[in-house]
């Protein structure tokens, strides 16, 4: 595919990967907050951190190698935001117990497993096409489906053995998937960074 073809169909699927984020962040973080949800809450953070860096991707693109490495290091920093959030909501969860309602919790997260599955196959063929930016990107669409799946589980489990246990493991586990993300798309935004160093 021509390079201007790619980036007009790159920022099309950048952009409506974020417009999907925006609305079911709204979503999910209604509903976490109804329920008193950790994986729900921080899983609707990681809707808006992904909304973030897709508006970032949408403003990068075009930029110097330099400059798009620069961004990749912003993006594996927002990366962060979600899995910071959780670890702070799984700690207060613990210091006042409550089962969140485990119906709301499995469908909430099928939804947004379907919202995600859907932004990773957008972005699949994207994912080395601009270095660290498209790679952040899918990564986050990825990794948020995984998130998604334990949400389900997480709810299933509620449902049989009401506990608050399986709502905060989730929670612990989506902060640690995004950790493990911002590793490596900070270590992609590096190496873009050297070979564009190289290059020059």
């Amino acid at each position: 595919m021509p390079l201007d073809r790619l980036t007009t169909s790159l920022r099309r699927a950048v952009a409506i990967v974020a417009g999907a984020n925006l609305a079911y962040f709204c979503v999910e973080f209604w509903v976490a907050h109804s329920i008193g949800s950790v994986a729900l809450f921080a899983d609707s953070i990681d809707f808006l951190e992904d909304t973030s860096v897709n508006l970032l991707i949408l403003v990068a693109l075009g930029w110097s190698v330099a400059n798009r490495a620069r961004v990749g290091m912003v993006l594996a920093g927002l990366l962060m935001v979600p899995a910071g959030a959780a670890l702070w909501t799984a700690w207060e969860k613990l210091g006042e117990p409550s089962v969140p309602a485990a119906s709301l919790l499995g469908l909430t997260g099928f939804g947004a497993l379907v919202v995600n599955l859907g932004c990773a196959l957008l972005l699949a063929r994207f994912r080395a096409a601009e270095g660290s930016l498209t790679k952040a990107a899918f990564l986050s669409a990825r990794n948020d489906a995984l998130a998604n799946v334990a949400i389900i589980l997480a709810g299933s489990l509620t449902l049989f053995w009401p506990s608050v246990w399986p709502d905060v493991i989730v929670g612990i586990g989506i902060a640690v998937i995004n950790a493990d993300a911002a590793v490596e798309v900070w270590r992609a935004a590096r190496r873009e960074r050297d070979g564009g160093k190289l290059r020059a």
